[in-house]
């Protein structure tokens, strides 16, 4: 098979599409042929060696995607050859046939195209556990959703909206703030602008109830839009590491920092299937919209990676092998 793969930490150039051998899978373990592959942000901080990577070199990156079942192991009762699955959490996704432990696997319904899954499991499963462990959104809350314009925060608007609160966004431009109202933001405001003093304004000084911050580089900001017993749930740095915290400013301002990792709330299969079976019931009921991916060859992975890394995407970037 082909994959692609790096063998030192740097920019897009390390990344090279070559012959690789086919993944053997183990008894519990079944080989899917991909047919699309997601591309996130921490496939770029783990190829710039910001983010842990298992093993040694040559690395394969991507842990999201769709396919058909290929190959089953000796201990799989429950899936066959020729099933539709994806999965959110298998390592050394950018390749043509991947081996997934059975426990991580996802069947797919039949509405739910192999581009749609791997568009939507890992940010919409991100979205959900944001929503409801990081913090449980309330009816009326007013929710600020960084990066409103992107593949999460899409995500998160539309489902803050699925429960009765008023999400607003913070978005880089004019045609992203359009998207975002587009996603269900009933106010958006630009990075450019001063947003913290917009955001006040529009509450009365009284802050918002949660912000869902995942530049990184704009916490304290986040802080100060928050109101006295709000949240600051962080769960991304897309814009740079944020400042260190000290505890005694939550004490002072009774306000509360929170983070989350999809990997600690994804524990078991049945996690997976009851949190993905809610999302794809949103999305069959036409309560959740996914915007239309952007493609790119699994060949082409150089430049998907740029083009991510630029901010110019609005949605799920896709590799298709």
């Amino acid at each position: 098979m082909r994959a692609l793969r790096f063998r030192t930490f740097g920019d897009s150039s390390v990344l090279h599409y070559e012959e690789y051998p086919t993944p053997e899978i183990k008894s519990n373990e079944v080989l899917i042929e991909m047919k699309a592959i997601g591309l996130n942000f921490a496939d770029i901080y783990r190829r710039k060696g910001n983010y842990h990577l298992e093993g040694t070199p040559p690395y394969l990156l991507g842990y999201e995607g769709s396919g058909i079942i290929t190959q089953i192991g000796a201990a799989v009762t429950d899936l066959q050859v020729g099933q539709r699955v994806a999965f959110a959490d298998v390592p050394n996704a950018n390749a043509e046939f991947v081996a997934a432990p059975v426990d991580k696997v996802i069947p797919l319904p039949d509405f739910v195209s192999y581009e749609t899954a791997a568009s939507v499991l890992l940010q919409g499963l991100t979205a959900h556990y944001l929503t409801r462990d990081s913090y449980t959104i309330r009816p009326k809350d007013l929710v600020l959703v960084h990066a409103a314009a992107g593949g999460v925060g899409q995500l998160l608007t539309q489902i803050v909206r699925l429960h009765g609160a008023i999400p607003i966004g913070l978005t880089s431009s004019m045609e992203k703030a359009d998207i975002a109202k587009q996603a269900g933001a009933e106010h958006v405001f630009l990075y450019s602008d001063n947003w913290v003093e917009q955001i006040l304004t529009l509450t009365d000084q009284r802050g918002v109830d949660v912000v869902y911050e995942s530049v990184g580089s704009t916490l304290m900001n986040s802080f100060e839009v928050t109101k006295i017993h709000g949240t600051v749930v962080f769960y991304g740095m897309a814009g740079g590491d944020p400042v260190s915290v000290d505890p005694r400013f939550l004490m002072d301002t009774s306000k509360t920092l929170t983070g989350g990792d999809l990997w600690n709330v994804l524990t078991t299969r049945e996690e997976r299937i009851r949190r993905a079976g809610e999302l794809f019931s949103w999305l069959e009921s036409g309560q959740l919209q996914i915007a239309s991916p952007t493609t790119f060859s699994l060949s082409d992975g150089q430049r998907a990676h740029d083009y991510l890394e630029s901010r110019q995407s609005t949605g799920k970037i896709l590799l298709l092998p």
